[in-house]
């Protein structure tokens, strides 16, 4: 039987044992080292490349510690641990990580000698030289990769989390990394194929699209057909089938790093009536305005900028700054280790609340729950990133259709009893709560 112990409650090693300390170590050198450039940009490739090599065998050593040898789903002791705990060691990650958002986006030439080691990989795949944007590529992907081993390992006893773990394994590096630059290789757009409108939201702007429509041999048309296709016919469909989960948890790139980099702070999401109120209040508004912005933008092409003159490129740029760089950069993944893995996919996504919609009201997909079967050991609760309070409804054996439900499956894979399923059925009887014994129906017999 799989030991599904309680992350609240103790665990049987609340600490690190010598290897596991030992193969961290090596981790942080290796971070250390791949730095050194920062300072002595003569060490290059030389350092980086040692450094990538000590990080990658230290994970994959700890991995194999931690998870590999196990032979239950290793959860425990998340909050006895200082780095899963928001103690001293997450601090300085989320400091590390937040620094180098700040650094990416508003001092990059700080980042030089960093970005040169790189040339020679951005030179074979773009025929041009490296810059800050294809380092920040290059490290999200390797990121996505090595964490998604661990999750690969961790979560090997679920069928559903190896495939969806494989999926954005898979679509992170080919559809936003290696597509994106074989398309300038060939003097094409640098065009991301797994993002679209609205989270990609500049790709159906009138700008874009006339910029994209310039490409020869049709591959202009054929990417404004892809962007608007995906945005306005694929998605409705697909949602009503499946979710949200088969963009969020499956293709997404935002997604995909919470997913596997993110997965170590998935219990730290605020699950309190205000954070569920702050969301609403935020990732709708966030949406409505890319809508209108969007409808602006054409209305204003159509006029030929007498509606909005040079203002439409201001709050265009206003919004990436505050929106794409802050919000989903800096806060999104810099405050992992402090808010958990899904804060911009809650807060800040439209692309989420776009889905959310469709996933609430005109879709098949929810999680049953079997209320008989429920002992409230509030994994499922301790474990969703997006702060839903899974137990309220397997408690009353109430289905669960939630906007912000990204249907990642954890709940019901860390589940000890089998209570919940992810499904598609149809949609009639979609909110019927299953059938169930309550307590006060029982009569104990002395």
């Amino acid at each position: 039987m799989k030991d599904y112990s309680l992350a609240l409650g103790h665990s049987e090693d609340p600490t690190l044992t010598l290897g596991e300390r030992l193969s961290m170590l090596l981790v942080v050198v290796g971070v250390i080292v791949g730095l050194i450039p920062m300072a002595v940009p003569a060490a290059g490739l030389i350092a980086v490349s040692v450094g990538v090599s000590m990080l990658t065998a230290g994970s994959l050593w700890y991995f194999y510690l931690r998870f590999l040898r196990r032979p239950h789903l290793a959860n425990t002791g998340v909050w006895l641990q200082k780095q899963t705990s928001r103690g001293w060691t997450a601090w300085l990650v989320a400091i590390l990580l937040t620094g180098f958002y700040v650094l990416l986006y508003w001092f990059p030439w700080v980042l030089e000698g960093l970005i040169r080691p790189f040339d020679g990989l951005s030179g074979w795949m773009r025929n041009k030289p490296a810059d800050h944007w294809f380092l920040y590529g290059a490290f999200y992907t390797f990121a996505v990769l090595l964490m998604g081993v661990r999750a690969l390992v961790k979560y090997r006893h679920s069928r559903y989390q190896i495939i969806r773990t494989i999926s954005v394994m898979f679509f992170q590096l080919v559809f936003a990394f290696i597509l994106p630059h074989l398309m300038v290789l060939f003097q094409g757009p640098e065009f991301y194929f797994s993002y679209f409108w609205p989270l990609k939201y500049e790709y159906l702007f009138p700008g874009t699209v006339a910029n994209l429509l310039k490409q020869p041999i049709g591959t202009g048309v054929f990417l404004v057909f892809w962007s608007a296709t995906l945005s306005f016919v694929a998605t409705p469909i697909l949602t009503y089938f499946y979710g949200k989960r088969w963009y969020c948890s499956w293709v997404c790139g935002c997604g995909g790093l919470a997913e596997t980099a993110g997965d170590p702070y998935r219990h730290l999401a605020d699950r309190s009536r205000k954070a569920w109120r702050i969301e609403v209040a935020v990732v709708y508004p966030i949406f409505g305005a890319i809508i209108l912005l969007t409808i602006l933008l054409w209305v204003n092409s159509y006029l030929k900028g007498d509606l909005l003159g040079q203002f439409s490129g201001g709050f265009a740029q206003w919004y990436g700054f505050f929106i794409g760089s802050i919000f989903a950069g800096v806060i999104g993944v810099g405050f992992y280790p402090l808010l958990g893995n899904r804060v911009w996919c809650r807060f800040g996504c439209p692309m989420a609340a776009y889905l959310g919609l469709l996933q609430k009201h005109f879709s098949r997909f929810r999680i049953t729950t079997n209320g008989g079967q429920c002992i409230s050991c509030g994994n499922c609760s301790t474990y969703c990133e997006m702060g839903i309070d899974v137990r309220h409804y397997a408690q009353q054996g109430q289905p669960i259709i939630r906007a912000a439900c990204v249907g990642c499956g954890m709940c019901a894979t860390v589940c000890p009893r089998g209570v919940l399923k992810l499904e598609n059925g149809p949609r009639e009887g979609r909110y019927n709560a299953s059938q169930l014994i309550h307590p006060d129906n029982l009569r104990i017999l002395s």
